[in-house]
């Protein structure tokens, strides 16, 4: 019983911070339908969060029933006249002098744009979120200045302080945090270096750091080092008790283990040391002449050292531009993933389900508030590509259908569009399934 306790409380989490993301990305969906719906003339009678019996409802001025369902998988708005939560098919009767508001009715540049605007809310959902955390944060500034020093494990040589500017490591002049970078592989492994840096007005050498340690930036979901428990902040010390001094090595390290257990010694501030043991995972990751490679990883990025750079705040329109550049890189890189997949360039075990998605938003969760609230980001701007897909029943098949309307001035038959949605459904519900085997039986 002690031992299923915390695998509920686990479990139950997972759940909950699924519902939690789950909800909030589509009701941010549903509004944009609602909102750019209104706006051209159409009315909603209900928007709803959940599915389901209603469990607590308020009707606006406009007529429009808002309203909690007890099933807390999603939502929808229903317009006037639709026939059922997914405005699909011919829709219901209604009094001809309310037409023009019905979905059916709208015309059509009306209809495409209430349709588009669930996907493009989920885009601004993600660009402003991306936006929050640049301005919050900030930008690193354009010298190489310190900005704050971090705490490394006892016996660190760090005599870095605040303020810092760095001219130099090793006697090798650095102008940018681009060229630290490339510096660091250069440099010879030592447990510290001679950092040129100029202080209160004068240059002096001090001992720091190597410039990239083995400290831990971020830990991916549903990795081997998320399932064993390591954070971001941790120092990895040894892999299976070979000393690490940078980052890189530790590459080298799980690519030999070829898929092998490999036994970590960890520190973690205000903890203390800690032992780890974990299993590489093989992956298909995008490989530098553009196409993919297989990999054995652990899931852990570093490029943090023991000390912060300076930033600066980010304007808001720099934020914007900033955010915008990070949501049109998901989308790119769910779109050159489900090509791979279906050249075969990469293996089907990458399309993950529900399952996969609930145990990442977990993890997300679990990690803190920030790194919950940058996965709804990532979720909402993968969700916003997912649903332009032509598939019908998804806005993109609608959008598809809406198009076709344009070109031949005449919508597709209710037979086409019968036949259409059918096959639409039976792909989505196909891929669930697929996803779900493979959360299930893939390593």
């Amino acid at each position: 019983m002690s031992d299923l306790i915390p695998q509920f409380g686990g479990t139950l989490w997972t759940v909950l911070s699924f519902i939690v993301a789950l909800s909030v990305i589509v009701t941010v969906h549903e509004l944009g339908h609602l909102m750019v719906g209104r706006w051209s003339g159409i009315r909603a009678e209900v928007f709803s969060v959940g599915f389901g019996p209603r469990l607590a409802a308020v009707r606006d001025r406009q007529g429009t029933v808002w309203q909690i369902a007890a099933i807390p998988l999603g939502g929808y708005v229903r317009f006037l006249g639709d026939a059922n939560a997914a405005s699909a098919g011919p829709g219901r009767p209604v009094d001809p002098g309310h037409a023009r508001q019905t979905l059916h009715g709208a015309p059509l540049w009306a209809r495409f744009a209430t349709l588009l605007a669930g996907p493009v809310a989920n885009f601004i959902l993600a660009i402003l979120v991306f936006a929050g955390f640049a301005m919050v944060q900030g930008l690193p500034s354009g010298d190489l200045t310190v900005g704050r020093v971090i705490e490394g494990p006892p016996g660190t040589t760090n005599n870095l302080q605040t303020g810092d500017q760095i001219l130099a490591v090793d006697g090798h002049l650095v102008a940018t945090w681009r060229e630290l970078g490339e510096l660091t592989a250069t440099l010879p492994t030592a447990d510290s270096h001679d950092w040129r840096v100029l202080r209160d007005g004068r240059e002096i050498t001090v001992a720091g750091p190597d410039p990239m340690p083995p400290r831990i930036s971020g830990v991916a979901p549903r990795s081997a080092a998320a399932d064993a428990g390591l954070r971001a902040g941790d120092v990895i010390l040894t892999v299976d008790d070979q000393p690490l001094t940078r980052f890189g090595q530790l590459r080298e390290h799980v690519e030999a283990a070829q898929g092998d257990p490999i036994a970590l010694t960890v520190w973690r501030p205000g903890s203390g040391e800690a032992d780890f043991t974990l299993r590489p995972k093989e992956q298909d990751m995008p490989a530098a002449d553009g196409g993919f490679e297989r990999r054995w990883l652990i899931g852990v990025t570093g490029g943090e050292g023991y000390f912060a750079p300076e930033t600066r705040p980010a304007g808001p329109f720099e934020a914007l531009w900033l955010g915008a550049g990070q949501t049109w890189g998901i989308i790119t890189s769910s779109l050159t993933g489900m090509w791979a997949m279906i050249t075969g360039q990469i293996g089907s075990c990458n399309l993950g389900g529900a399952i996969s998605i609930a145990e990442s938003t977990g993890q997300a969760a679990s990690a803190g508030g920030a790194n919950f609230l940058w996965w709804i980001a990532i979720l909402s701007a993968a969700i916003g590509f997912l649903n332009l897909l032509p598939i019908p029943v998804l806005d993109g098949g609608h959008l598809m259908f809406y198009t076709y309307e344009a070109i031949t001035g005449r919508p597709p038959s209710d037979r086409v569009l019968n036949l259409l949605t059918s096959l639409g459904m039976a792909a989505v519900l196909m891929l669930m399934i697929f996803g779900l085997t493979n959360d299930l039986f893939c390593p």
